[in-house]
């Protein structure tokens, strides 16, 4: 990885600072640095016109320019060289949000060393180099700055936060498949993702959708690595998927598509490698097919190489309405902490599939006034409550809530905005935003999606006073449940349905504590803490581990 002469400009305009930088550089061992300096923005752009820069040192308050603007500048300037934030403890939050703008890294000016400083500049180039492709994805730039974040608040080994901001594997395939119309051929993207090898198997979804890519599937992966480590179940993260928009597709084009799939990416999955489950467009006919598939090639029947399958295949019972169940499960326990009755409680959810669904239905079961449901065809609010039990008739009948008779129509962006004590977004990420989040009315926030809430808007609500489940720990039910399935495969031992609620209500009940202990102890947010917990379950791992050879 290491490149031999590195052209970097430091933009900074404290001497003592600069001072600091450029003895740190020229102590470096692996590279050589041309080091050129400025002191304003203005001499910085003006130096990047003439070129031959490979990486920016940027300060982001200068004489002629502040914070986050500075940061922006540049990179409308040079969108393709990696910039280095150079920060102080004050601005720790600002750094991050130019992170997430699409900085590579920042650094804590004061905290660091000359080895740090290499390493953090050479990583820069060479992910500058990769994001180049696909790895650049909003969601890929939330995960990894959410990792930063808990990395510099825990002090993580430098070794470790290197190592953890990438996966370990990644394959990206191309193929084919025939559509009904057999002379039409469909040639598709897919991909599959392995985060952390380390902790046992890698476990992990496989989403069909039309935003599916490299950096999407990598951001999932990692925050799969965080969820499976706070619920201490021996996986590493896994993601995968396949960029078609399944809903266009017959139940025989899809069943070939998968099937396809599975024959690209047959050499990373089984049952002691990695075990895939449904996600986002996928269901368990689906991993039927890629049971079977798995099961043709290896000569006999695999039901463990996935979870989330048919109970007639060895799918476990609890397993389709796990996620759901374990978003209540969670709010159940947020609640008593924070003192509300659910009983007299309302709610809204974004997002009525699976996971929406379901957290819907229990929460109804719970006494919850559910006044707001979505899906992606519309919103239906109605002040006085919807049936639950209506809204899944009407969708078993039309597959859509466009047209529900008992509320009023309203936009997604709107439900959102809708006073009510629980709001549960359910559907996709980045939906709580930093233009939406001073407008959310909710009293407790239960994350049923991954990343549905950007940095900017966890800082805001975090203000207001707003509880957060963050996904990590809120959505952590299906998985958990396909650890149980994945148990139940290997020991051909089926366990009740009242066994496995009881058992995914313990985990999750102390998952939930172990990071509200956390939050209080170290005067975190709850997202941090949940983080925090997983990320040093992996590095305790990793650091007794070693590294071979």
């Amino acid at each position: 990885m290491a490149t031999s002469f590195i052209r970097s400009l430091l933009i900074e305009d404290n001497v003592v600072h600069a001072r600091l930088i450029l003895s740190l550089l020229e102590k470096a061992e692996a590279v050589s640095f041309d080091v050129v300096h400025v002191d304003t923005l203005a001499a910085g752009l003006a130096r990047l016109e003439r070129g031959d820069i490979d990486v920016v040192l940027l300060d982001l308050v200068l004489p002629d320019s502040q914070e986050l603007d500075t940061f922006m500048r540049v990179r409308a300037d040079v969108p393709d060289i990696p910039v280095v934030i150079l920060t102080g403890l004050e601005d720790i939050n600002l750094a991050g949000r130019a992170v997430e703008a699409g900085a590579q890294a920042y650094l804590v000016k004061g905290q660091i060393n000359s080895a740090q400083l290499e390493r953090s500049i050479r990583y820069a180039i060479e992910r500058t180099r990769a994001q180049s492709g696909e790895w650049d994805s909003p969601m890929f730039r939330l995960a990894q700055q959410q990792f930063l974040k808990a990395a510099q608040l825990m002090n993580l080994d430098d070794n470790i936060r290197q190592r953890l901001l990438f996966p370990q594997r990644a394959q990206v395939v191309t193929f084919p498949f025939r559509r009904d119309k057999h002379e039409q051929v469909e040639t598709v993207f897919g991909y599959r993702v392995q985060h952390v090898l380390t902790m046992g198997p890698t476990k992990g979804g496989i989403r069909y959708h039309q935003d599916v890519n490299l950096g999407e599937v990598s951001a999932l992966a990692m925050w799969m690595s965080w969820k499976c480590a706070l619920m201490q179940l021996p996986y590493g993260g896994a993601k995968g998927g396949v960029r078609v928009d399944p809903t266009g597709f017959s139940r025989k084009e899809l069943q070939r598509l998968t099937r396809r799939f599975t024959s690209e990416i047959i050499g990373m999955i089984g049952p002691d490698k990695d075990i895939p489950a449904p996600d986002m467009g996928t269901d368990e006919n689906v991993m039927a097919w890629i049971m079977d598939t798995y099961s043709q090639q290896v000569g006999y029947s695999v039901p463990e190489v996935v979870t989330g399958k048919p109970v007639v295949l060895g799918g476990s019972l609890g397993r389709k309405e796990a996620t759901g169940r374990g978003v209540v499960y969670a709010i159940e326990d947020a609640a008593k902490h924070l003192g509300m009755k659910l009983s007299q409680c309302t709610a809204v959810i974004q997002g009525f599939g699976n996971v929406g669904s379901h957290v819907a239905r229990f929460l109804a079961e719970d006494g919850v006034k559910i006044i707001a449901v979505s899906d992606a065809t519309t919103g239906i609010y109605n002040p006085h409550g919807l049936s639950v039990g209506s809204l899944l008739e009407y969708v078993r009948e039309h597959r859509f809530l466009e047209g529900f008779p008992d509320g009023e129509a309203i936009s997604n962006a709107e439900l959102l905005e809708l006073p009510c004590d629980i709001l549960a977004p359910a559907a996709l990420q980045n939906q709580i935003t930093l233009d939406n989040a001073p407008r959310i009315k909710c009293k407790l926030l239960a994350e049923g999606a991954n990343g549905p809430t950007s940095l900017e808007a966890d800082e805001i609500l975090n203000d207001r006073g707003i509880f957060i489940l963050p996904d990590v720990l809120a959505n952590a039910g299906g998985v958990t449940v396909s650890y149980f399935e994945w148990v139940q495969g290997t020991q051909n031992y089926m366990w009740s349905h009242e066994e496995i609620n009881g058992r995914l209500h313990k985990i999750m009940t102390d998952a939930f504590h172990s990071t509200l202990q956390r939050s209080q102890r170290d005067h975190l947010d709850m997202r941090t803490a949940a983080l925090i917990e997983g990320i040093d379950r992996i590095t305790q791992a990793k650091l007794l581990r070693g590294i071979f050879p």
